[in-house]
């Protein structure tokens, strides 16, 4: 019985996937980010209650990646066309078919991922839930924003190649997995993890934006960290 728990853990974050997806055709954004962050906690857990378990399998790890593209490719893309599509002055609609790159990218990725035997305490490219959460929270929190920024369109177009791109790079980037707690080891955890919560939480308090809308800036801020970590590291 035990070794099912972990797949099943595993298709809620697919059905979550579904239901963002869904919100996100009917234009109820809070909603499709809600189920991707729902969809983001079940995929933290389907790994750890395998590993808890002992009952880790290659079937696993596949409809993972299943989930995934669903919930962290599919969900945040379609977010993405329908913004587009709907504040877009030229093309219509199929301008709205561009930003489906990156449902391609994200699987791309986690294939990538699956075969890549170096990504075991950190990552190579940005990981799909980061650019889901990127997005799922930039077109939710800064919506009325960006309704306000007339080439909104174009720098998103922009945008979305550059996750395309991340996605899919070599750029070393860093995951909040500790094998110790001291400092000299985890030095860029420990600055990433205090700042995010001075961005989540002190942020909205001070009435300059809310949770959602600071983060973006926190996925940003995760990037550039890994950005400067890997260069200090090839230095």
């Amino acid at each position: 019985m035990k070794k099912h728990i972990p797949n099943a853990i595993t298709c809620c974050n697919l059905m979550s996937g579904c239901m963002a997806t869904m919100w996100a055709v009917f234009g109820l954004f809070q909603s499709a980010l809600l189920f991707i962050i729902i969809g983001a906690v079940f995929d933290f857990f389907d790994g750890f209650a395998a590993r808890l378990l002992h009952v880790s399998s290659p079937i696993g790890k596949e409809l993972d990646s299943l989930a995934d593209v669903v919930t962290f490719g599919v969900a945040p893309t379609t977010m993405l066309c329908m913004w587009v599509a709907y504040h877009s002055n030229i093309g219509g609609p199929y301008i709205g078919m561009l930003p489906l790159l990156m449902a391609a990218f994200s699987a791309l990725r986690l294939a990538k991922f699956n075969l890549d035997e170096r990504q075991t305490m950190g990552f190579i490219g940005m990981p799909t839930p980061a650019n889901a959460l990127f997005w799922g929270a930039l077109l939710t929190g800064w919506g009325r924003q960006l309704e306000q920024f007339q080439p909104a369109v174009p720098v998103l177009l922009v945008l979305m190649l550059l996750s395309c791109y991340l996605l899919v790079s070599e750029i070393p980037m860093f995951a909040l997995k500790f094998k110790t707690w001291d400092w000299k080891n985890n030095a860029v955890r420990y600055i990433f993890l205090i700042t995010s919560l001075f961005l989540l939480v002190v942020f909205p308090l001070t009435g300059l934006m809310d949770s959602v809308q600071a983060v973006p800036i926190v996925i940003a801020w995760y990037l550039l960290l890994s950005v400067a970590t890997a260069h200090k590291g090839k230095a």
